[in-house]
């Protein structure tokens, strides 16, 4: 084992006799290094945008959710939501009721999703990232107020401060006769006043939150909820409280993390990340095969050497060895560099953000976002190694038959 390994170390790092193989082994390291860097950077950037997006999609979205296996509501007069509510790692707990509703203001229309929510839990937990105008107390003394999604407030142009900002909210009401002679009868109508606006969030654009009182009055719904959100002192604890709760309501709930509210947003970020990741490694793999015409030129240039290796008893395997370590020495070399100028460019992006996208281009960010994740730098270097380890073996077989042919 020892002895390959010399001979490799020595014919990587010595002076060839053809200057032309310093010079592609050269391009051989550079190209790996290359491969690495940017397989580095590639997925610290994603992991960034992965990063932004899910945080302007999440605002709004709590840590845990709790909705019924079948069906749209479900009663929380359980003993087990009591004993849930009182839990110590719970910070915020609050029953939802969802539906749709008609939105009118000044003879002007809108289809909205009404989300009645406990007025307390905007205050139990910081959601001023979510605002972007106005007020989050949408309960004051005995008056109820809602907040709007932007979308909402673009199509109907509500003014959010006034006296003329009262907008009609219509839902169909349950258990209603369908032979009134007055089809408003059949029709539930409220008065509410925006206090808030929602940043603009796709998820969110077409939401109305209101006290869960007031949605319970628009939507004739007394007794049931939609779902119940709950935001944990101990996010770290996360997936083990999950299961806490799970175990404790049954199979007649399930309780969804962020990752399973919305399932499509995060298998399309992560496909696209690893999408990506597969293209660069193809190109990477390129770079790599130049391993083999750097082999290939060595062997020619040491084919004396090894022919005296052979004669003084030096088996096949024994040469075969000395090219594929050398192989395996240049990927390792390329690949460790590589991945040390991505993470110095990664934390070069994070510190000063010359990277950017565009002065005016972009209101969300004016700087690509940079997440490094350590678990990445890991995938890069098997990836590369495990390419190049192949890579080395193949060349290394090839130089031993070329060598065996001269020697015939």
């Amino acid at each position: 084992m020892r002895l390959p390994l010399f001979f490799a170390k020595r014919y990587l790092f010595s002076k060839k006799s053809v200057n032309a193989i310093n010079i592609i082994s050269g391009i051989s390291v550079v190209g790996v290094l290359v491969s690495s860097a940017a397989l580095v950077i590639v997925l610290s950037f994603y992991n960034g945008m992965e990063k932004l997006i899910l945080s302007l999609y999440s605002s709004l979205a709590p840590e845990l959710r709790i909705e019924p296996t079948t069906g749209k509501v479900f009663s929380t007069a359980d003993t087990k939501f009591t004993e849930l509510r009182q839990k110590s790692y719970i910070r915020s707990y609050t029953e939802v009721l969802e539906d749709k509703a008609l939105i009118q203001y000044n003879n002007q229309q809108f289809i909205a999703e009404i989300k009645g929510i406990e007025p307390q839990s905007l205050q139990e937990v910081d959601h001023e990232n979510m605002l972007y105008a106005g007020s989050l107390d949408i309960a004051q003394d005995s008056n109820f107020y809602a907040l709007i999604g932007a979308q909402i407030q673009a199509n109907l142009r509500i003014p959010i401060n006034g006296i003329n900002n009262h907008i009609q909210l219509f839902s169909p009401r349950k258990g209603a006769q369908s032979n009134t002679i007055n089809p408003l009868d059949e029709i539930n109508i409220r008065n509410i006043s925006p206090i808030g606006v929602l940043q603009y969030e796709q998820s969110v654009d077409n939401f109305i939150i209101t006290p869960i009182d007031f949605a319970r009055d628009l939507l004739n719904e007394y007794e049931k909820v939609s779902a119940i959100e709950i935001y944990t002192s101990d996010t770290l604890a996360l997936p083990k409280i999950q299961k806490q709760i799970q175990n404790l309501l049954g199979e007649s709930y399930i309780v969804k993390n962020r990752e399973q509210q919305n399932p499509l947003l995060y298998k399309t970020i992560q496909s696209e990340k690893w999408v990506v990741f597969f293209i660069l490694t193809i190109i990477g793999i390129i770079a790599i095969f130049n391993i083999i015409g750097s082999l290939t030129m060595l062997v020619i240039d040491k084919k004396q050497d090894m022919n005296i290796l052979q004669s003084l008893g030096a088996s096949k395997t024994l040469i075969q060895r000395i090219f594929f370590y050398e192989g395996v020495m240049i990927a390792s070399i390329g690949s460790f560099v590589g991945i040390i100028l991505g993470l110095l460019f990664c934390l070069f992006q994070e510190r000063f953000g010359f990277v950017r996208t565009g002065e005016g281009a972009n209101a969300i960010m004016d700087v690509y976002p940079v997440d490094i994740r350590w678990a990445d730098f890991i995938v890069v270097f098997l990836t590369v190694m495990c390419v190049a380890i192949i890579v080395s073996y193949i060349s290394s077989r090839l130089s031993v038959k070329e060598i065996k042919r001269e020697v015939i």
